[in-house]
């Protein structure tokens, strides 16, 4: 790699970590088709305003989860000279660690601001779900993805509360239809969390983080990869019961990805090979945002 100038926007472009943006945007995109089709048959007006607040205040936390992630790591000794994954910024003196804090306190405060006006389409518990928020993007790093508990923050945090909440503010409701996305959001992300700490299995072992990944074993994780992909998609049976086809039928094709992705991952096993898999996975989880929205908007317009 070139070398990279401390503390410039090459720098901060690597820290920022944009291919991860897909994960923030997949559960607004998700939320937004079903809060369109709905605001167009019950005749309420759909609000640009809060649906693009909810995708930036989604990216900017994204971010201060990455830059969260790479000064905590790096503090920690979790990120060094064995580490299997992309390099981070911290590590490789790309960023400095102060320049790092003030970039955490900024982006925060930047989430913060751009979520605030929120609270015009959805009331005072706006406030409540961007602290919770907040709070959450910092525990994840320095303590909970340490107790193998960054699963259930993956489910609830890229899945139940983005879907959910992006829905609520166009709609002031929410359905069982939407909660079932917003789960099956959530699993479909997790296979990346997965994905990321199965290659980081041996190391973390040794660093004593404590992943879901280590505490079940190479075998039941990689089934459980596999089973967090289907599980995503037999959920979407709820839209195909109700007579709403192609929500069910379309995210098949993200499916028979899940599935390569899953044997590959099998055969590979360890090193930095698994970064492929990374990658893949990280397309799979954009295609299923994709193929299930655009399936959302054409069992409405079709049929």
């Amino acid at each position: 790699m070139e070398e990279i100038r401390v503390n410039s926007s090459k720098a901060w472009m690597l820290a920022a970590r944009p291919k991860t943006l897909t994960g923030a945007a997949v559960p607004v995109m998700m939320a937004l088709s079903l809060a369109w089709v709905d605001c167009h048959v019950t005749g309420i007006a759909f609000k640009w305003i809060p649906a693009l607040l909810c995708l930036l205040f989604a990216f900017l936390m994204q971010i201060d989860a990455n830059f969260i992630n790479d000064y905590f790591d790096f503090m920690k000794g979790t990120d060094d000279e064995s580490r299997l994954g992309p390099r981070r910024a911290c590590a490789q003196g790309w960023v400095t660690t102060s320049a790092m804090r003030c970039a955490m306190v900024v982006t925060t405060l930047a989430a913060c601001v751009v979520g605030l006006p929120l609270i015009i389409y959805g009331g005072i518990t706006m406030v409540l779900v961007g602290l919770v928020c907040v709070v959450f993007c910092f525990l994840y790093t320095t303590h909970l993805s340490y107790l193998g508990l960054g699963d259930v923050l993956v489910l609830v945090f890229f899945g139940i509360v983005p879907v959910s909440c992006t829905y609520y503010l166009q709609t002031n409701t929410l359905t069982k239809e939407v909660v079932v996305s917003s789960i099956a959001c959530g699993l479909v992300i997790d296979t990346l969390l997965i994905v990321n700490n199965y290659r980081d299995r041996d190391t973390d072992r040794v660093k004593g983080k404590h992943t879901l990944v280590i505490m079940i074993g190479d075998k039941a994780a990689e089934q459980l990869f596999f089973m967090l992909g289907l599980l995503a998609i037999l959920l979407g049976l709820l839209f195909f019961f109700t007579g709403r086809y192609l929500i069910f039928l379309l995210p098949l094709f993200y499916l028979m990805l899940h599935v390569r992705t899953y044997q590959k991952m099998k055969r590979i096993r360890h090193g930095k090979a698994l970064n492929l898999i990374l990658g893949e996975n990280a397309r799979n989880m954009f295609i299923y945002g994709i193929v299930f929205s655009i399936g959302v908007l054409l069992d409405y317009y079709l049929f």
